[in-house]
């Protein structure tokens, strides 16, 4: 019996903290190279576990050399993105991970002055010219947003890769009459591409079982990532002043603050015996992971998840400021994945190598037969709130 207490003492501050990872068409044209050699080894960055290891090669299809190398391809292209943003200036058009050549791209528009190109250049970085800027594609996605949503659309997002504004359209809906009105002034507010989908968003909120890690009222969530002072999580799961229980059933603190829909974020006070680590739980897929900064991934990078249903699962980034129309209301600002998840898993966390990335908002499908998930980004959870990340 007390080797039963003791690792449900443990257990305790594990699950506080949702998921944890191992310490260790468009106008573009075709890519132009940089010059520069971009090899980096997996010895560059931190030592990624056994286990992480593992659910990439489960979850991504590579081996272990080349999961290695993508991580470490991924922490340089992570830290490059920022200054080649800088360097692009005005002419910036976008950017994003190439999986195959393990190197970041940065869309620059083709009036971008040769001195401009070569800046960027210097980063590091593939350089691509498109027709169209980040800042008019953000302009065109804003108009869209300014438009009612009925729910045969699913999302709309700009793809700096096709150089356009993607919308999103359930397959089985596009014939129906509001869909159609919508899609039209869509297609008025700037450079869009219509596409379909299997199905419509939802939430991943579950109903109470027992031995998950939170509960407010009758909803089950995941805990996302550790803040001093309690942890960040979904907005959906809970409103402003709900009382959350733990695995346990002992009483955890509260949520004090949250934005559902428009947004999907909330953060819960700790106390009465819990306390927060910079841990994201692996739940035995992977050993549980320090969390050591919240630097963004760019598109098209491998990223996992941590939740309380289907535990530990990986995939990529699929787009960024992606708005989301659930059936409660759109949601703005998401970030889209091929990762997996169920009812239970939301506010659970996005992780990239020791990176926070983000709450688990909702998506489509399962872990059974796939689909894809969104997440709202930690950084405008931790700045909406005044927050500081707990890192290790």
């Amino acid at each position: 019996m007390r080797r039963i207490r003791l690792t449900h003492a443990g257990l305790a501050v594990l699950l506080m903290f949702g998921g944890w990872t191992a310490s260790g068409t468009g106008a573009a044209s075709a890519n132009d190279s940089a010059s520069t050699n971009d090899s980096v080894s997996a010895a560059d960055t931190e030592p990624a576990s056994a286990g992480l290891l593992k659910a990439m090669q489960r979850d991504l299809g590579l081996s272990k050399r080349q999961a290695e190398a993508r991580l470490a391809a991924e922490r340089t292209a992570m830290d490059r993105t920022p200054k080649a943003r800088k360097a692009a200036g005005s002419a910036y058009g976008g950017a994003w991970f190439d999986p195959e050549s393990e190197r970041l791209t940065v869309a620059v528009t083709s009036d971008a002055p040769p001195a401009t190109v070569r800046k960027v250049r210097a980063t590091g970085a593939t350089v691509r010219t498109v027709a169209h800027s980040a800042r008019e594609l953000d302009a065109a996605k804003a108009r869209i947003d300014r438009i009612s949503a009925p729910s045969g659309v699913s999302s709309w997002h700009v793809d700096p890769m096709a150089n356009t504004v993607v919308v999103n359209v359930v397959r089985d809906r596009q014939a129906d009459n509001d869909v159609r009105r919508f899609v039209s002034r869509a297609l008025a507010a700037g450079p869009v591409t219509v596409e379909t989908v299997a199905a419509a968003p939802r939430t991943f909120a579950a109903g109470t079982v027992g031995g998950d890690p939170y509960y407010t009222g009758n909803v089950r969530c995941s805990i996302g990532f550790s803040v001093h002072g309690g942890f960040v999580t979904a907005g959906h799961c809970g409103q402003a002043g709900a009382g959350v229980r733990g695995w346990d059933g002992s009483y955890v603190g509260s949520f004090q603050g949250s934005s559902f829909p428009g947004d999907d974020y909330a953060w819960v006070s700790v106390g009465s015996g819990w306390w927060t680590v910079p841990v994201v739980l692996g739940w035995g897929t992977v050993p549980d992971q320090l969390v050591r900064g919240s630097g963004e991934a760019p598109v098209g990078s491998s990223i996992c998840r941590s939740g309380s249903t289907t535990h530990w699962h990986c995939g990529r980034v699929l787009a960024k400021n992606e708005t989301v129309n659930y059936s409660q209301g759109a949601v703005h600002q998401m970030t889209k994945t091929s990762v997996c998840a169920e009812p239970g898993d939301s506010g659970g966390s996005f992780i990239s190598g020791d990176q926070a990335q983000g709450v688990t908002s909702g998506g489509w499908g399962n872990c059974s037969g796939g689909g894809e998930t969104w997440f709202q980004p930690i950084n405008e959870i931790l700045n909406r709130y005044g927050l500081t990340l707990h890192t290790a």
